[in-house]
């Protein structure tokens, strides 16, 4: 097993507004995602069935080779319905803007953000960029073309 931890470069980016708010952090020794908490100043609504972009006060440096998921937290998504548009998305190593959550609301009732809540989940992943070679033909399997459901339910 590879044990090599990229260390990730943390900004805050309104420390004068938003040093309050927790940088993502593991909230178990054997956590696999970090906790990202809502860098808001009002309250947010999320009617059903809305978007929104939520901000989370920080940037971030991630070492090439790695790239940070964003998925939606568990709870809140069983709880509420609450999810990520994109889930997971993906912050490349080179980006270096505010993170920022697009959030969704699936329930049947409107959800409320607040200051400070834990709102989605950052997961550090390594990735490869793959050579692409053009082929005239692919080499059988067993599965071949079996496409969605072909398995049975």
């Amino acid at each position: 097993m590879n044990n090599f931890t990229p260390t990730i470069e943390f900004l805050r980016l309104r420390p004068e507004l938003h040093g309050d708010i927790p940088l993502p952090c593991y909230m178990t020794p054997q956590s696999a995602g970090m906790d990202i908490c809502a860098a808001i100043e009002n309250d947010v609504v999320l009617e059903a069935g809305a978007i929104a972009l939520i901000p989370t006060g920080f940037a971030m440096a991630i070492p090439e080779g790695f790239e940070a998921q964003i998925r939606p937290r568990s709870g809140l998504a069983a709880k509420y319905g609450i999810g990520l548009i994109n889930s997971p998305g993906t912050i490349d190593s080179d980006y270096r803007g505010e993170i920022m959550l697009p959030v969704i609301n699936l329930g049947k009732n409107a959800y409320t953000f607040h200051r400070g809540d834990r709102i989605a989940q950052m997961v550090i992943k390594r990735v490869y960029q793959a050579k692409l070679k053009v082929v005239k033909q692919l080499d059988e399997t067993d599965r071949n073309t079996g496409g969605f459901g072909h398995t049975g339910l």
